[in-house]
């Protein structure tokens, strides 16, 4: 009976000590295989399956994978900042260097194409020389002096041929943004000589408006000042006549000599002469 007793006891004895080792080996075992992947946010992950790609891509999360057999490449499709410098030559034959801004993302439904026919690299690959090849096909189009004045016109068409151009790689184009034109030291020149006449010449049309406006001005005060000047004369002249004719009637006043004055003539209407004879 006792022997039974210890066998059955050495039993669950070996029985425990078998848990106790199956917990440290199923954590090396996790440990080493790795069967969970997380894929952090703003990205997706990639399946390969040894090392072939397959179709099945995972989201933001904690996954499982098949150790050993599957791995993960984890893909950004958040925004992505792009600066680019290009080369190019305008429809006036002007050399003109391009400083260009571009905002873009990864198709996120399609990172696992994008991997497969690109690679993680496609910045170096597909967008600089893309960028590049739109700004001299359009910056053909238009001169030196056009890039400038119609430079807000000139970055919109580069985007729509650069939009046309990446989406055929799954990778969209959010922004496109002409940062700064570099023309020859020769042009440069010549555009800062064509402004400063541009610049003189506008001075002198307000140097002329303005004498012009103060000249009008002028003669506008003189026709005032002449009308002026008539009325007074006109006023002084009918006053001097009305100072004539009293000074005339005082002076009859003056030589009458108190007699009646007499009547002449037969007709109906008397003529009554005033001047006296004794003068």
């Amino acid at each position: 009976m006792n022997n039974e007793l210890e066998m059955e006891w050495s039993k669950l004895k070996k029985a425990g000590l078998m848990k106790y080792l199956l917990i440290p080996i199923v954590v090396v075992f996790v440990y080493l295989l790795n069967p969970f992947v997380t894929v952090p946010a703003g990205h997706r992950g990639v399946v390969l399956n040894f090392g072939a790609v397959s179709d099945k891509i995972m989201g933001e999360g904690l996954h499982l994978r098949i150790p050993i057999m599957q791995s993960v490449i984890k893909m950004d499709v958040q925004l992505q900042k792009s600066n680019t410098k290009a080369d190019a030559a305008t429809k006036d034959l002007q050399n003109t260097k391009f400083a260009i801004v571009i905002n873009y993302h990864v198709s996120p439904d399609k990172v696992n194409w994008v991997y497969q026919k690109i690679g993680a690299q496609y910045e170096d690959r597909i967008i600089d020389p893309n960028v590049e090849e739109a700004v001299k096909a359009i910056s053909a189009k238009y001169t030196a002096e056009q890039l400038i004045t119609k430079r807000q016109a000139v970055s919109e068409e580069i985007m729509a041929s650069l939009k046309a151009k990446l989406i055929v790689y799954n990778i969209v184009v959010d922004n496109f943004s002409i940062v700064d034109f570099e023309f020859s030291a020769q042009f440069a020149e010549a555009i800062e000589q064509k402004q400063a006449a541009e610049q003189m010449a506008l001075k002198a049309e307000r140097d002329l408006t303005r004498i012009t406006t103060e000249a009008k001005q002028k003669v506008e005060g003189a026709r005032a000042e002449a009308m002026s000047l008539r009325l007074k004369r006109m006023e002084v002249t009918t006053q001097l006549l009305e100072l004539k004719k009293i000074e005339a009637e005082m002076k009859a006043i003056e030589k009458w000599d108190g007699k009646l004055p007499t009547y002449t003539g037969g007709g109906a209407m008397p003529f009554l002469n005033l001047n006296n004879k004794n003068k």
